[in-house]
């Protein structure tokens, strides 16, 4: 099998590839960097932007999977940035699929796609898409979502059929992340990580390798006649803790003290909407220190009923926060000795 890894340079592709090499998996990757450690693992690596259809189809001649990964995350930038990527790049791989007669593709989703402000306890995948989002991020990544779900099923060239499935992995997190723990880290030691809210609201992250076998085990479970496909699905470590707790906890393993200061949740909303206009009408390009979508992130629940997921794809989150702090804690401690 030849299996293509959009983004294979980012956290949760490369941790993607890696797995799969380690199976004696063919990899090719396609990303916009290079990164040697990809081809030090054995994967064959293109560089590429996913905005760009031909360079897509050319990193997916010839394979017979597709772990679409790649995106732009973020809470602030231009729409038009969000769009070529989380779209046009969604529909390039989807064309790559329907010319090249790929049957199957694992689409990296988020639960954001169906985050309307308010608290998320408990929910599945019944929840519905809100009629308007906070950030071109959730937005950009529903269309493409929509976009994978709605091609399940279509009729390949070759006659196969194509079966799509989205996953919906929360707050990825673990050694090797390059994006939420080194953000927080950041901020709290320039003094800008505040609580938002009063601070009891209950999340469900996923640790790194967790999320690794979801997508690994939705590749291995897609296929026409299986209940996978055509279907998203949340995915977390089925464990929901207090958020700032687990905030404090993920700054201690880099010894940084818990974080004291506060702001209101309905103070954080409105500071983030002025923000927000101040830095469009200046053009900036930075990111607000505060913006209204991170404001309602950082004060609401979000956790989520995985039993779909654990029904379907036989998932089951096998390291848990516990172990998987310990772990982060090596990781950071290794950094600090090079």
């Amino acid at each position: 099998m030849q299996v293509l890894v959009t983004g294979g340079g980012g956290f949760l592709g490369k941790a993607i590839v890696t797995r799969l090499r380690s199976s004696g998996v063919k990899v090719r990757t396609l990303a916009r960097g290079d990164y040697p450690e990809l081809r030090e693992l054995g994967a064959e690596t293109r560089q590429g932007d996913i905005a760009d259809a031909d360079a897509v189809l050319s990193a997916a001649a010839g394979c017979d999977l597709i772990f679409h990964v790649a995106a732009k995350a973020g809470v602030w930038g231009r729409y038009e940035e969000y769009h070529q990527a989380n779209v046009v790049g969604t529909e390039n791989v989807l064309s790559a699929c329907r010319k090249l007669s790929i049957p199957k593709l694992v689409h990296t989703s988020s639960p954001s796609v169906v985050f309307d402000g308010k608290d998320e306890a408990g929910i599945d995948e019944s929840a519905p898409y809100p009629a308007q989002y906070l950030a071109h991020y959730p937005r950009t990544k529903a269309l493409a979502e929509q976009a994978v779900l709605k091609a399940n099923g279509e009729k390949l060239p070759d006659g196969a059929i194509l079966s799509t499935v989205a996953l919906r992995p929360h707050l990825i997190w673990g050694p090797g992340d390059n994006h939420l723990v080194p953000r927080l880290i950041e901020r709290a030691r320039s003094g800008r990580l505040r609580r938002v809210g009063t601070g009891k609201n209950l999340v469900d992250t996923v640790y790194i390798d967790n999320a690794v076998d979801a997508h690994l085990l939705a590749g291995q479970k897609l296929q026409p006649d299986s209940p996978v496909a055509g279907k998203a699905y949340f995915i977390s470590n089925d464990e929901p803790v207090s958020l700032w707790g687990l905030i404090d906890r993920m700054l201690g393993c880099a010894g940084i003290r818990p974080v004291t200061r506060s702001i209101s949740a309905r103070s954080a909303y409105a500071i983030g909407g002025l923000l927000e206009s101040i830095y469009n009408l200046l053009g900036k390009k930075d990111e607000p220190p505060m913006t209204r979508f991170v404001a309602r992130q950082l004060a609401t629940a979000h956790w989520f009923d995985i039993s779909a997921a654990k029904r379907d794809l036989g998932y089951q989150p096998k390291v848990t926060v516990d172990d998987g702090l310990l772990q982060l804690a090596e990781w950071l401690r290794s950094l600090q000795k090079r």
